[in-house]
């Protein structure tokens, strides 16, 4: 099967053109590599009749050495000798410093397909900065890993928007990243000079293993495909104080605490027949973040019908049973989370506190997922404009 190729060769081998006579910025991080893993800061800064001028680094950095939540810092990179500019810290948003002289801004970032990953979030912003400073935004496109097909989740409350929200999308999305942005550009009135760069060869239906394309993590805890397929649902563990298995080598498919029976919680969560999913008993010991050093009693997450698996649904059910089984044990996490001081990190990760309040109740996850399915019908809809592959 033919390999798809990612905007950013597409850009590199048919359309440098774009780039011709121009100063142009980067926002990448260190996924943003061709087919032979070539980086595209080196890419673009050998085109001819570009100039790489300066790199914008968004959550983790450019080249993915921070752990999440951490701040960035601007720097100069050790590669290019470039200035950095870190969009994950004191700034999420491009100053008119950061763009002053700038022609064009190039945006290269994969993404995973969940509206908590901060990467679109940026990208945003970046749109938001360039329409008013008068600067350009291309943005080269990359697969979705989750495919484009299947949505999940409810719509969020703009009340609760944030940096893993700031617009309200499903948690599972469909989109890629270049529809995003045209998504963005249109529905919530950015009106940048946006230009996506699409893709060669992918289709909506494709999932990563069928792109041909190699996988570098796109940050330190998004080690494989794998991680990417439960993270819709397994980022929500962040809100609680259950391990969502950072600091182990399967985050977000091991999920546990030291105050939970893994062999119960496993009983009790194959108990809903979830589909294209089943979870094994599981003991580990975080190296770091929460539970670093103590034994966890939990479960890991085996997708086992990558069609039929609903990743949103999944995390609901993590929380709800884990609270069930250990009702005084279990916590809600507390500020601050990503920027936010004062509502509840599984609050603005579902977008809402209904689905808190939901679970508080003790309604099952397959009655809460009921809830959102009209505005999911909806909300498809919507983004229909910003579709670029069939």
């Amino acid at each position: 099967m033919p390999r798809v190729e990612s905007g950013l060769e597409v850009l590199v081998h048919r359309r440098a053109n774009l780039l011709r006579g121009r100063r142009v910025a980067l926002l990448a991080h260190q996924a943003s590599v061709d087919g032979r893993l070539e980086h595209a800061a080196r890419l673009l800064a050998g085109l001819r009749g570009a100039r790489l001028v300066r790199l914008l680094a968004p959550e983790h950095g450019v080249w993915g050495a921070e752990q999440d939540h951490a701040p960035v810092r601007s720097t100069r990179d050790p590669v290019t000798r470039l200035r950095v500019w870190s969009l994950y810290g004191a700034r999420r948003a491009p100053t008119r410093a950061m763009l002053r002289g700038l022609d064009t801004l190039v945006v290269d970032l994969q993404d995973v397909g969940a509206r908590y990953y901060t990467f679109a979030w940026t990208l945003v912003l970046a749109m938001r900065a360039c329409a008013r400073a008068g600067v350009p935004v291309i943005v080269l496109d990359r697969p979705n890993p989750l495919g484009g097909e299947r949505v999940e989740g409810n719509l969020p409350d703009p009340a609760f928007a944030s940096f893993v929200g700031l617009h309200p999308l499903p948690a599972r999305h469909g989109l890629t990243i270049g529809e995003l942005a045209r998504y963005a550009n249109v529905e919530h009135g950015i009106g940048c000079r946006l230009t996506v760069v699409p893709m060669r060869g992918w289709r909506r239906a494709m999932l990563w293993e069928d792109t041909g394309l190699p996988w570098v993590a796109p940050s330190p805890n998004m080690p494989t495909p794998d991680t990417a397929r439960v993270y819709p649902g397994g980022c929500l563990i962040e809100g609680t104080n259950l391990s969502e298995g950072r600091g182990t080598t399967r985050p977000f498919e091991w999920v546990g605490a030291p105050f939970l029976d893994p062999h119960r919680y496993a009983r009790s969560l194959e108990g809903l027949r979830l589909p294209g999913v089943h979870f094994r008993p599981a003991r580990f010991v975080p190296t770091f973040h929460k539970w670093a050093g103590r034994a966890c009693g939990g479960v890991q997450v085996h997708v086992t019908d990558r069609g039929r698996f609903k990743p949103f649904l999944t995390g609901l059910a993590l929380l709800a049973t884990a609270r069930r089984e250990a009702p005084r044990a279990f916590a809600w996490r507390r500020p601050p989370y990503e920027f936010e001081r004062r509502k509840l990190p599984i609050d603005i990760l579902c977008g809402t506190d209904a689905i808190r309040f939901a679970i508080e109740r003790g309604e099952a996850p397959v009655r809460i997922e009921e809830g959102w399915q009209a505005g999911l019908r909806r909300w498809r809809r919507r983004r229909a404009p910003a579709l670029l592959y069939r």
